[in-house]
């Protein structure tokens, strides 16, 4: 297969910043240009609910990559540069100043766009959403002291955007529907302990979903309506932070196969041959989920560039991904819910342990809090399809290093 003579990535996340360099790694010489929505260089998006909310870290330190790489790696960086179609029948791409450019290959990497609360009033802009820089940047302004902060959703983002609310001393109540949030991942025993870690930490916990909401301007406050005129919760600031939507406009628009994200083989090509698609957009064939994880992102722009050139696709290993909150984090392996059975490692009472899951003899997932060590030894363990002895998982005076070599 003969090396296309430019590529056009159209997006500047972690899976488009990964594209690029592993298509230089592989070996890949010809033009490559990247095509980013923000000015700026291109940023790591997970501290944006940590460290940046803390006013730890500015936006030179959550840089994916410095300014001297993209000029050494030949990669021209068109940042604030919005694509406005993808012509792939004609080799091009349109911008938002109407030009049309030349691409034999073009990689989406456009991520996706937060969710606005489907109910009255969710999507007024007094509901506040983190997805870029300047999102945290004008939430951070409004996480003071004895700010009253409401926080819709309770999975990652929204955990840890209450976390940080309640360290800078807020006062946070975390709204969502379902009892134990990331249960399905991590297994109730670990979800059920996250989930309760906030209360212990001084956040009220609701239970409820939202029915509307109602911005008092003279008030200068927000009401969140609970469901059912259970609750009224009266806020300075709202956040809803109940996932995204992959941004499939553009795939849609020329005709690509859709269906909760652009629908891509093993080598991330889309439905047309010259256009694929990585990061949080795609979604493999055959798989209901997408996964919108750091490390799932980094993998899919590795795959695309063996995709593009031809090269044998690497095996992925299970899904990995983490979250910070209140001092601690969180790890986790696999999905808990194809597990059979369950074995604990260390006292969950400490604050620091694991929990493994097993179908038969195998590990297929694993959640740790503060304990990286075993969460490394688990990865290659599911990825291995090692057997596993159920009583040397759980015994701490064994080296879990010592199980891989069966």
């Amino acid at each position: 297969m003969s090396s296309p003579r430019r590529v056009a990535v159209v997006g500047a996340g972690l899976a488009a910043v990964s594209t690029c360099d592993a298509l230089r790694a592989q070996g890949y010489d010809g033009e490559l240009v990247l095509y980013g929505d923000e000015r700026g260089l291109p940023y790591d998006r997970p501290p944006l609910s940590k460290d940046v909310l803390l006013g730890k870290s500015g936006r030179d330190d959550i840089l994916l990559r410095p300014e001297q790489w993209y000029e050494g790696q030949r990669v021209d960086l068109r940042d604030g540069t919005p694509v406005r179609a993808i012509r792939p029948r004609e080799s091009g791409i349109e911008l938002a100043d109407g030009s049309v450019v030349g691409a034999d290959r073009v990689v989406l990497a456009t991520g996706g766009t937060p969710r606005t609360l489907p109910v009255p009033g969710g999507d007024d802009p007094a509901v506040r959403v983190l997805r870029t820089w300047e999102d945290a940047e004008r939430l951070r302004g409004r996480l003071l002291p004895e700010a009253r902060v409401t926080v819709v959703g309770a999975g990652l983002i929204g955990a840890e955007t209450a976390a940080v609310a309640v360290a800078l001393g807020c006062r946070v109540t975390l709204v969502d529907p379902v009892p134990v949030p990331l249960a399905a991942v991590v297994g109730d025993r670990v979800a059920r302990a996250l989930h309760g870690r906030h209360t212990a930490e001084g956040i009220e916990v609701i239970t409820s979903g939202v029915e509307r909401v109602e911005r008092r301007p003279a008030a200068g406050e927000v009401l969140v309506h609970l469901a059912g005129g259970s609750k009224v919760v009266a806020a300075d600031t709202v956040v809803a932070g109940i996932g995204i939507r992959p941004a499939t406009g553009l795939a849609e628009a020329a005709g690509l196969r859709v269906d909760n994200g652009v629908v891509v083989d093993a080598g991330q090509r889309t439905s047309h041959p010259n256009v694929l698609a990585v990061g949080d957009v795609a979604r493999l064939d055959g798989h209901r989920l997408r996964h919108e994880h750091w490390e799932a992102a980094q993998r899919s722009g590795e795959a695309a560039a063996a995709g593009i050139l031809g090269r044998p696709l690497q095996q992925a290993g299970a899904p990995w991904f983490w979250s910070d909150r209140h001092g601690s984090r969180l790890e986790a392996v696999g999905t808990m819910a194809d597990a059979e059975r369950t074995v604990v490692r260390g006292a969950p009472d400490s604050g620091a342990y694991t929990v493994f899951g097993l179908r038969g003899d195998r590990l297929v997932a694993a959640a740790a809090v503060d304990r990286a060590r075993d969460i490394k030894a688990a990865r290659r363990l599911v990825d291995r399809g090692v057997a596993v002895d159920p009583a040397r998982l759980a015994d701490e005076g064994v080296d879990l290093r010592t199980l891989l070599k069966r």
